[in-house]
């Protein structure tokens, strides 16, 4: 049985842990093992070692940056697997795609507009040119801003909504 509470050659700890002294040496040339450490420390220090490596956050080599771009790595991993979960889930979906829905949209949505002043004219036959002329002027403001829409612009405040003068002139007779 080997006495583990005394200080042990770097030789005879490499032979009980199964590397050789050179290794034992760079182990404590990168304070893995305390210098005149007793053999039961440097046991110790080197199963801490060995756990910190099996658990990601240590490498053989000692590295931080090596084990930063492990630990990006991973994290970059984990964020595209999530992504696919949720585009699988429904919950996310390519911006391309989204594009294509509201171009579609905004073409039916500029049929139905289009229709409005024939629509009024047909339901209020005494109405005055004017009145239609102001309607076609504020559906193609709709159309124009519709048209102009960006993903910053859904961050923007409402700038874009008329001011009272725009609807008194479409509501006055």
């Amino acid at each position: 049985m080997v006495n583990l509470n005394v200080q042990m050659s770097q030789e005879d700890f490499g032979e009980l842990i199964g590397v050789s002294q050179q290794t034992v040496s760079s182990l404590l040339n990168r304070g893995v093992l305390s210098p005149g450490g007793s053999a039961r420390q440097w046991l110790h220090q080197y199963c801490g070692h060995i756990r910190e490596i099996a658990a990601g956050r240590a490498s053989p080599e000692g590295s931080a940056e090596l084990i930063a771009e492990r630990t990006r790595l991973a994290k970059e991993q984990a964020d595209k697997v999530a992504m696919q979960n949720a585009e699988r889930r429904g919950e996310l979906a390519p911006v391309s795609d989204m594009e294509m829905v509201l171009a579609a949209v905004g073409v039916k949505v500029g049929k139905i507009l289009d229709t409005i002043p024939g629509l009024v004219r047909r339901r209020v036959p005494g109405i005055g040119s004017d009145v239609l002329q102001a309607i076609e002027v504020d559906i193609a403001k709709c159309r124009n801003m519709a048209a102009s829409m960006t993903l910053a612009s859904l961050t923007d405040g409402d700038e874009d909504q008329p001011d009272d003068g725009d609807v008194n002139a479409a509501e006055s007779p």
